[in-house]
């Protein structure tokens, strides 16, 4: 009988085998965990929709600090939600806003940590979207403005920069946001502080226990006009461009796992690092189906990041960051 004359087998025969001819790994170095502040004392509230994520107030931030210092992750994004909330988001660009001070009390703990600043309106909006609102008298509809809202990120990512955050994340999605942001930042005197652009926002389902755990669902309407539709690649490849030009330092995908194939699009057309946000909803439906007992979650969990990486992705923001840092440390 004949043989087969390519035999791949041959490299996959044992487990030291198969991680010497590796094409693809995860890295403590690659990921970015988000953290939601609140205001207030003695807050640690579990979010419903996100098992194992929690709401801290400022004098218990430090107990999540340390646990993430320890496990080797050097890098954090801050969402914050604020105990006062108008139609312009004036407590996302407060010198004391809960976002400003999460990151001067990070910044005094822990100086090393990078901090990320989420900058957008949404959570700091009565209304919810991600910028002012402007309503006609006529029709009575709601419009998103996108230069009037330029101006209120630009003064919220100056005082987060003022605050001491590391990168500034803006995920607006206004037409211009990563120019005016970075105009901003250089007269401002932070010219050294780069902007990891939401280049590619997609209008997700996905974002849904975001959504609860930062009380930020727009209270009518939706994000439709300023986020992507989600049956376009080829509109990505304009939005990264343009962010590219106007001075971005990283672009971002997100979702990342119901668009890899973006992800690989922009890795293919840009030299820029790349950022998958694995978002709150793709969180979720793991730990959904791992509590019925439906799956192996640490296999998941470490396939998943696998597949951002494969996929281009050199940094990757999840709520599994913690889990994926004690799984590498455990199989070294």
């Amino acid at each position: 009988m004949g043989f087969p004359i390519v035999r791949n087998r041959r490299l996959r025969g044992s487990k030291a085998l198969r991680n010497l001819v590796r094409e693809t790994s995860v890295s403590v170095h690659d990921l970015i965990y988000p953290i939601y502040v609140v205001s207030g004392t003695q807050v640690k509230e579990e979010i419903k929709s996100m098992p194992g994520v929690y709401r801290f107030s400022l004098d218990l931030l430090e107990e999540e600090l340390k646990e993430v210092v320890g496990l080797g992750i050097e890098a954090i994004i801050l969402f914050g939600i604020p105990d006062h909330k108008d139609e312009h988001g004036s407590s996302a660009y407060d010198h004391n806003g809960i976002v400003q001070e999460a990151t001067r009390r990070v910044k005094e703990l822990y100086p090393e940590l990078l901090v990320v600043a989420d900058t957008c309106l949404c959570q700091f909006t009565d209304h919810g979207h991600c910028g002012v609102v402007h309503v006609d008298e006529k029709t009575k509809r709601a419009d998103v403005l996108n230069d009037p809202s330029l101006e209120l990120l630009v003064k919220t990512a100056v005082s987060q920069a003022e605050a001491g955050a590391d990168i500034i994340a803006p995920s607006n999605m206004m037409d211009g946001f990563v120019a005016a942001i970075r105009q901003g930042l250089d007269d401002a005197g932070y010219d050294q502080v780069p902007i990891m652009s939401y280049s590619v926002k997609y209008a997700s389902a996905f974002y849904g226990p975001f959504r609860d755990a930062a009380n930020s669902a727009p209270q009518f309407g939706d994000r439709k006009t300023y986020q992507m539709d989600p049956g376009n690649a080829r509109e990505a490849l304009r939005e990264a461009e343009g962010d590219v030009i106007e001075g971005a330092d990283f672009l971002m995908v997100k979702p990342g796992l119901a668009y890899l194939d973006v992800l690989r699009t922009l890795k293919d057309q840009f030299d820029l690092p790349l950022v998958a946000y694995n978002v709150s909803g793709e969180y979720a439906m793991v730990k959904a189906a791992a509590m019925q007992g439906w799956i192996d979650e640490p296999a998941i969990v470490m396939e998943t990041m696998i597949s951002f990486k494969r996929a281009g992705a050199d940094l990757i923001i999840t709520y599994f960051a913690k889990d994926v840092a004690r799984l590498l440390r455990n199989n070294r």
